[in-house]
């Protein structure tokens, strides 16, 4: 396998160009000011001169407020998502599939009453140059278009590539072996970005050098172009700005619960499970009192014998409801996922702190309102566990059968169980669902 690096480089900037405007000959004026150009030479050029004479101009306000009014609009305009803001930095994707700041919006480099936009296909307008290069000096150059770019984890800018023609611009060394006896897995090297970068070294950002060529690398695939450095967002493990993926996370937390049945025999950690009761803890009370208890049934012995007394109970109701063997075996069925759930927590009500009224409505009353904070806290467990990465299902059993649950486990008549939570890693994909329509469910009065 070869190296992507050359034993010797040249970079020799392209001097005496004009000031670029639209409809201008770029072709003409590079081929000019450089008839030195061989065959394998890479010309770098700056995006801005090309934006220039292909038109990508927008004429604005030349009052400093009204201009950056104007700027923001075309930073929308060329943005198909935002990645992320900090302050007045605001990261985004254009149509290219580029993301950086601003969508390549740019106010440098131009007359005070202009903006720049990134060319609308800057591989195209390599390709052109390329050509219009041979067929001006008889040459086969490779062409590569740059912009300028923050990078992730470092401060400072560099040119990248967002066009390019005629070079090979990712060079991979997986499988190759290195001189320790190595072999290279994912090695892959962004040459047309090095290029760029390079190429910089000599054009500069005052000096109104706006064309370079690097000498002595081999161009390699004439059919690469730039879009093939672009990771596809579904390989992107930064696709979010921190704000961005937090708030994401919010829109998403209610609607990542889902009632999951079938886990995986991967254990859950213990950690997570706390993480989740003190999150769901958190819920409403009445009378700042603190009615929810959640217990956690980690004895599987103890678990066993609870929930085969509950199976035994509800047996004799469906007995009793006169249904046939095979409905009650079937209806038994559905309690199955509690003995084969990794875990199992039970929440219980205890309305310590209570009013007590001299009439049935207003106890009534009191009783639905620390019943809906239990449902509350319960809720909070269900949406918790699933931001922990957790699947879980509410199952009503317990509520059918108190004395049982209080009988097993020891508990006095004050404990009132709300159901029953099995936990465990999903076994199959997890995603969040769509809200639901608001046809039946929403009132507005």
């Amino acid at each position: 396998m070869t190296d992507h690096a050359a034993p010797r480089l040249e970079i020799m900037p392209v001097e005496g160009l004009p000031e670029f405007r639209p409809g201008d000959d770029l072709t003409g004026a590079i081929a000019r000011q450089a008839p030195w150009l061989r065959s394998g030479d890479i010309v770098v050029v700056t995006s801005k001169v090309v934006s220039k004479v292909e038109g990508r101009l927008v004429t604005v306000p030349t009052d400093p407020e009204e201009r950056d009014a104007a700027r923001r609009a075309l930073i929308d305009e060329e943005s198909v998502r935002v990645i992320a803001r900090m302050g007045r930095t605001l990261i985004t994707e254009n149509p290219l599939g580029i993301v950086q700041a601003a969508s390549g919006v740019d106010a440098s480099n131009v007359a005070g009453d202009a903006i720049a936009l990134l060319p609308t296909d800057p591989d195209a307008s390599a390709a052109a140059l390329r050509a219009g290069l041979r067929e001006r000096l008889g040459v086969e150059v490779a062409v590569v278009v740059t912009d300028t770019m923050g990078r992730a984890w470092r401060l400072g800018q560099t040119d990248f590539a967002i066009g390019s023609s005629g070079l090979r611009v990712l060079h991979s060394y997986a499988g190759a072996v290195d001189g320790q006896g190595n072999e290279l897995a994912v090695t892959e090297v962004a040459v047309a970005d090095e290029v760029a970068a390079a190429a910089d070294l000599v054009k500069g950002k005052l000096g109104g050098t706006p064309v370079a060529v690097v000498r002595g690398l081999a161009v390699g695939d004439g059919t690469a172009t730039a879009r093939d450095l672009v990771r596809p967002v579904e390989e992107d493990l930064f696709r979010l700005g921190t704000a961005e993926a937090i708030a994401q996370g919010h829109r998403e937390a209610v609607l990542l619960r889902r009632s999951v049945r079938e886990f995986t025999d991967e254990p859950v950690d213990p950690e997570l499970v706390r993480a989740a009761v003190a999150a769901a803890l958190t819920a409403p009370a009445p009378h700042h009192t603190r009615p929810v208890r959640f217990g956690w049934l980690r004895n599987r012995g103890q678990r066993d014998k609870l929930l085969e007394a509950m199976r035994d109970a509800w047996r004799a109701d469906l007995i009793g409801d006169g249904f046939t063997d095979e409905q009650i075996a079937k209806r038994l069925r559905r309690g199955d996922v509690l003995f084969e759930a990794p875990e199992v927590v039970v929440p219980f009500l205890v309305p310590e702190g209570a009013h007590n009224y001299p009439d049935q409505r207003r106890n009534a009353c009191e009783h639905t309102m620390f019943t809906v904070a239990g449902g509350a806290a319960v809720q909070n467990l269900l949406v918790a566990l699933a931001a922990e990465g957790l699947g879980s299902c509410w199952i009503s059993s317990t509520i059918f059968a108190p004395e049982v649950v209080r009988t097993t486990l020891g508990l006095d008549s004050s404990w009132q169980p709300l159901g029953a939570v099995a936990i465990g890693h999903h076994a199959g994909p997890r995603h969040p669902r769509e809200p639901r329509e608001l046809d039946e469910g929403l009132i507005e009065w």
